[in-house]
């Protein structure tokens, strides 16, 4: 009796992924050191496409605009402009001018580069949207860029445009942007009272700990072969089991090797949503937050010392 020969299955390749495959550009090249540092060993070919050129080009014009003008105030000295490039920076139009456009030494410069910018950031969104779609799955990233948009928006046009004043946004510098966060706590009575910054506090450290924890299990099961958690994860005695029992031992409920991604996914993301709540209410519903605080009944009231 001939034996029945079944056809060998066959990963696709990337040039074969995805009905549209215009776009693609460079070779497929093999880095063997990659896989020395955690990443795989292919390099390329890459995906431009329409929005990823978008983004692209949006993207550069902001980044010259906010060069060459950072470059300016340097006096066009190369050495100045290294050695002063993190205190250096693109400022919002003052008050005066509202939501109005003013010159461009005088703000306009801003809002034309944070324009393209966001236009360049949402261009981005849609390309990790399209390219998921396209190679048939669920566009979860994209879904995770949206918590740090949406926090984009209110810190740099939401909340600006909610109170009537450009100048309310932070400038475009390193140094300029810690320095709105801290003046930002200051002016509107302390940002430790604010509860969404608890909240996002709680999701930042929260999301830390998940995947440090889950990339220590799986790294330490490695030799059952732990990161091949769809092939292990309903066979038993593997390494997916293993990692199971571990957290049901030790934290007392079981993450299984999709739920993990769930609780790493959401805390990650209510991380930017959160402060982006706490930051769109500050000075436009609460002008203090430590009063607030006292008024809500979690600081205790400020008595003043006893005569002595």
């Amino acid at each position: 009796m001939a034996s029945i020969r079944f056809p060998q299955s066959r990963q696709p390749a990337d040039l074969e992924l995805g009905p549209r495959r215009d776009g693609r550009i460079g070779k497929i090249r093999y880095l063997p050191v990659l896989e020395n540092l955690g990443f795989d060993s292919q390099f390329g070919p890459y995906y431009l496409g329409f929005w990823n050129t978008i983004a692209f080009i949006t993207g550069g014009i902001f980044t010259f605009i906010w060069l060459f003008t950072l470059l300016a105030q340097a006096n066009f000295n190369p050495v100045a402009f290294v050695k002063y490039f993190v205190v250096l920076q693109l400022d919002p139009p003052p008050a005066v001018y509202g939501l109005s456009f003013p010159p461009l030494d005088q703000g306009g410069w801003w809002l034309i580069s944070t324009f393209f910018l966001t236009v360049s950031i949402f261009a981005w969104l849609l390309h990790i949207w399209t390219r998921a779609r396209t190679l048939g799955i669920r566009p979860y990233l994209a879904y995770g860029f949206t918590s740090a948009i949406f926090l984009y928006l209110v810190i740099y046009v939401i909340r600006p445009m909610v109170m009537g004043d450009w100048s309310e946004a932070p400038a475009h510098g390193i140094k300029a942007l810690l320095d709105w966060t801290n003046n930002v706590s200051v002016r509107y009575g302390n940002f430790y009272y604010n509860p969404f910054h608890m909240l996002s506090i709680f999701f930042l450290l929260g999301s830390t700990l998940l995947l440090s924890m889950h990339a220590a299990t799986i790294w330490s099961l490695e030799k059952y072969a732990a990161h091949e958690e769809n092939a292990e994860i309903e066979a038993p005695g593997t390494g997916t089991e293993r990692a199971q029992l571990l957290w049901r031992w030790i934290m007392g409920f079981n993450a299984n090797a999709y739920s993990i991604h769930l609780w790493a996914f959401w805390f990650a993301w209510l991380c930017g949503f959160t402060g982006a709540v706490g930051v769109l209410l500050s000075g436009t519903l609460v002008n203090n937050w430590f009063q607030w605080g006292i008024e809500a009944g979690i600081v205790y009231p400020q008595v003043p010392p006893p005569a002595p």
